[in-house]
């Protein structure tokens, strides 16, 4: 016999111990607790907003008989491709490598080009900008296997559901060895340790069933026929010959500079700019959980969320990661660019979040209004400013204590970080561009109002935080998915303007294959 419990509220002690769990499960049932033989929880979210922190679940009961060996999600089969009809897949970030799994399941034959390397290989290139202060313009925090999501995160949250099965995307991340915490938990996060082996068996996959992925080969240009994309070249020559799916991620200025020259129209973007905020993850506990010890035995590190407008503009929390650390996410020399991830367990002793100003097009004045690049640029200005503020070519980033930011005062001191090229002090309040330093200055003041102890010189401010979105849209029809103007051209993800994290990224991914299968049967 089976019986869900859809609504259950209980105490924190109780969620995260599958006995007490059982126990209570079984009083709920009316049976002894040896007659439930498996329980599955099928839904956890963590209710903070009372002194008492509750979490809600629903639990799948299985009484005297044994729960299925995959109790949840989706199992999806692959078809072998080898002999398919081809589609070129430009990235292998969250977009790209869901497009290519979809596409074998629709019976095409992906070839993934990816300008970085496999997600092994990368850690050397990222482990170079804090140890010798190098970057590599194909392969950083931003450009190699998975993406930009590969070592930030692994948050899979979403509110984007209308664009595809959420319940889809975290199967295939199960399926191919994330936890199945993903397909339970309200915020999923998979975190930075264990993503990269997910990533692996993702390409491994797609190589498995007749798909190619070729690494550190750059798209130079589209190849465009009778005004239809039918291929493209490759850094170093050779050509690819089929329909495109553009998921080239937010950072790649290179290819929108190309699509560009190349007459490819583009459009400009609302981004969102500001800084990464750091706090003692023990600080966050006590604030979020409404106590003096924090998170105590069971509970996990605390989240936050904070939003507001000032004088017209959205002043928002983004990418929180507690328990995580403050990374340098410059995909080119001279740009200093922060991010923010967290481990599987998030368990260090800090937390941060991207704590970002709206920016639309009409705010940036001191740029011509008729480049789709404008925001891109505006985006390459402040990385700039940044990175010259550390005087000696490093990636050592510009702090400020949070509080000294809101009164415009250089902090003399700084407290330890988990920002390993290091910091120093600056006046992040002159090197941010004046609205957005006075915006967020106000937030500040309203979040601390709102949340008692949150504005504090306890935390830090390191820049510049930009990467928030892509600052450019490559538009496309609604119904196809091609480009507007140049069919055979599919524009995909984060990149293209049409995402804003992983899961969105990926599904986008999906409805481009789903377009591509369309076209092709069309032609």
């Amino acid at each position: 016999m089976i019986k869900e419990f859809n609504s259950l509220r209980v105490a924190p002690s109780i969620a995260f111990q599958p006995e007490k769990l059982r126990q209570t499960i079984a009083r709920e049932a009316g049976v002894k607790p040896a007659k439930i033989t498996d329980l599955v929880i099928t839904r956890r979210s963590i209710d903070a907003r009372q002194r008492n922190v509750m979490v809600n679940l629903a639990v799948r009961a299985y009484i005297n008989e044994k729960a299925p060996e995959q109790p949840l999600g989706m199992k999806i089969d692959y078809p072998f491709v080898n002999d398919a009809r081809q589609v070129i897949v430009v990235g292998a970030g969250p977009a790209g490598l869901f497009a290519a799994l979809r596409l074998i399941e629709l019976g095409l034959r992906p070839v993934v080009v990816e300008r970085g390397k496999n997600v092994s290989d990368r850690r050397k290139d990222m482990a170079r900008i804090a140890r010798e202060n190098v970057v590599d313009p194909d392969s950083n925090y931003c450009f190699g296997e998975g993406g930009a999501g590969a070592f930030s995160d692994g948050k899979l949250y979403t509110r984007s559901k209308k664009r595809g099965s959420v319940e889809k995307i975290l199967s295939v991340f199960h399926n191919h060895g994330a936890s199945s915490d993903i397909l339970v938990d309200a915020h999923p996060h998979i975190g930075t340790d264990r993503l990269p082996e997910v990533i692996r068996a993702m390409r491994e996959t797609i190589i498995a069933h007749g798909g190619e992925v070729r690494f550190s080969t750059r798209m130079e240009s589209l190849i465009i026929n009778d005004g239809c994309v039918t291929g493209i070249t490759v850094a170093g020559g050779g050509e690819l010959h089929g329909p495109v799916i553009l998921a080239t991620g937010h950072s790649a200025r290179d290819v929108y500079r190309m699509l560009h020259r190349s007459g490819v129209r583009l459009e400009p973007k609302g981004i969102a700019v500001g800084v990464r905020l750091e706090h003692p993850q023990k600080l966050i506990d006590c604030i979020q959980y409404h106590s003096p010890e924090g998170r105590g035995k069971w509970l996990p590190a605390a989240e936050y969320s904070m939003l507001t407008r000032i004088d017209g503009r959205a002043v928002y929390s983004f990418c929180m990661c507690p328990g995580g650390f403050v990374i340098p996410a410059a995909s080119e020399p001279g740009q200093l660019v922060v991010n923010g991830m967290s481990p599987s367990n998030r368990g260090t002793r800090w937390s941060n979040s991207g704590m970002v100003v709206e920016i639309l097009p009409e705010d940036v004045k001191e740029l011509p209004d008729g480049s789709p690049l404008k925001m891109m640029e505006f985006q390459e200005e402040i990385e700039r400013r940044f990175f010259a503020d550390s005087g000696d070519d490093s990636y050592s980033a510009p702090a400020q204590r949070m509080e000294d930011f809101t009164k415009g005062k250089l902090s003399t001191s700084l407290p330890p970080t988990s920002y390993a090229p290091g910091i120093h002090p600056s006046r992040i309040d002159k090197l941010l561009p004046p609205e957005v330093a006075s915006r967020l200055q106000k937030g500040f003041m309203e979040f601390g109002r709102k949340s008692r102890g949150f504005l504090t010189n306890d935390a830090i401010l390191l820049g510049a935080e930009t990467r928030t979105s892509s600052p450019v849209r490559i538009p496309r029809d609604n119904v196809t998915l091609c480009h507007i103007e140049i069919p055979g051209l599919f524009p995909t993800g984060e990149g293209a303007g049409y995402a804003g994290g992983i899961v969105s990224a990926a599904m986008d991914g999906e409805r481009a294959a789903d377009a591509v299968k369309a076209y092709l049967d069309n032609a």
